[in-house]
């Protein structure tokens, strides 16, 4: 299934990775959901997989830099992983019929994209806001708020694989405002890579993923990931932020009005049947 359009999308979003530093869940699901027609949990599932071969090389990067903060990573893990174990544990249980989970995702995928595109936006403002304040706590709370977020973003990423970039950007900048930019996202990233391994294998189990769409996505992604990661220091950081966010409420209106658009007309069918 070599198409060059799935190559072209790959390069696309892995040079926006490359120069926002936005996990490419954010936008590869929606592109693949809205572009390609692919169903929402095969999307979900690919993408997982795919984000945990991505953000591997970045993460290798990162902690050769010296530039993870490993306590803050195992924290986050502590609660994603079970989450994450948990979440998929659940969707399995329940056995969603395939316009359930449909909309299941595509209405969690819709929350995690705005949520994302709002932590992108009004990053600098929340920081100004908290981040003195946010000084003075004890390590203690800082450690137990870094596992409940893991476990919001355990659950986020299993069912939309959005939420491990921007939004656990925006938190640990809060919860760790000594840190450098660099470590903040350095640790974002060495924590997404077990979490979407995780989340991948669970979807794998559940015949979620697509090998052959994931095989030519990374073909075209890794190249854009290095030629986004050279460009980044060219294009100013404000313009960057704001346009992916403005993307990303386009994307999360076209899925929620298309999730609205169906479920109309089910139930005008539901209404003529009866």
């Amino acid at each position: 299934m070599f198409d060059p359009l799935y190559v072209a999308s790959g390069f696309g979003v892995g040079l926006l990775v490359g120069m926002t530093g936005v996990g490419g869940g954010s936008l590869m699901t929606p592109l693949l959901i809205l572009l390609f027609g692919v169903h929402p949990s095969t999307a979900v599932g690919t993408d997982l997989l795919y984000a945990a071969a991505t953000k591997t090389g970045g993460s290798v990067v990162h902690g050769w830099a010296r530039s993870v903060h490993w306590p803050a990573v195992l924290r986050l893990a502590c609660g994603s992983i079970p989450a994450s174990a948990v979440t998929l544990l659940v969707l399995w249980k329940l056995d969603l019929r395939s316009d359930s989970e449909r909309s299941l995702i595509n209405l969690v995928l819709c929350f995690a994209l705005l949520l994302t595109a709002t932590s992108l936006i009004f990053r600098k403002s929340i920081m100004e806001r908290y981040r003195g304040r946010l000084e003075q706590v004890d390590e203690r709370t800082t450690a137990i708020a870094t596992v409940v977020t893991g476990v919001v973003l355990g659950v986020l990423v299993s069912i939309s694989s959005v939420g491990a970039g921007a939004v656990g950007v925006t938190v640990l900048l809060l919860l760790y405002p000594r840190l450098p930019m660099a470590t903040i996202v350095g640790s974002d990233i060495a924590h997404a890579v077990p979490l979407t391994l995780v989340a991948g294998i669970g979807h794998w189990a559940l015949g979620d993923v697509d090998w052959a769409l994931m095989g030519v996505l990374l073909m075209g992604s890794l190249p854009g990931i290095i030629v986004g990661s050279y460009s980044a220091t060219r294009v100013p950081e404000t313009v960057l932020r704001l346009t992916l966010a403005s993307v990303l409420f386009v994307v999360a209106g076209k899925i929620m009005f298309a999730e609205l658009d169906l479920s109309s007309a089910f139930v005008t069918a539901l209404a003529w049947t009866h």
